[in-house]
């Protein structure tokens, strides 16, 4: 299993749209109906403290199931997000415990 690092930013002015989908996409990100785990997200804020984007650290096997997990995204799928940068992030400091795979 790999890590992939997700950093995803809103298109300006929708916090609204972000505000209406972010229950389900919360409850996306706690589904085990997939074939990936999120190990951390939470929110990208501006200076002020308003949300304007996301990240996200992915367990997955291949890139390729990051890519379809975040295709089911209620944000994604909203047209929220102006940008979508995924990495591959080799995880250091603080790594989760095996068990959790």
């Amino acid at each position: 299993m790999a890590y992939f690092c997700v950093h995803a930013f809103d298109h300006p002015g929708r916090l609204e749209d972000r505000m209406r989908l972010r229950e389900s996409h919360r409850a996306r990100l706690r589904q085990h109906d997939h074939p990936v785990a999120v190990r951390i997200g939470g929110p990208l804020l501006d200076e002020a403290g308003r949300m304007i984007g996301s990240l996200l650290v992915i367990e997955a096997a291949t890139r390729a199931e990051v890519d379809a997990f975040l295709a089911g995204d209620p944000y994604v799928a909203g047209g929220l997000y102006r940008e979508v940068a995924i990495n591959t992030f080799n995880w250091g400091l603080g790594l989760p415990e095996a068990s959790h795979g």
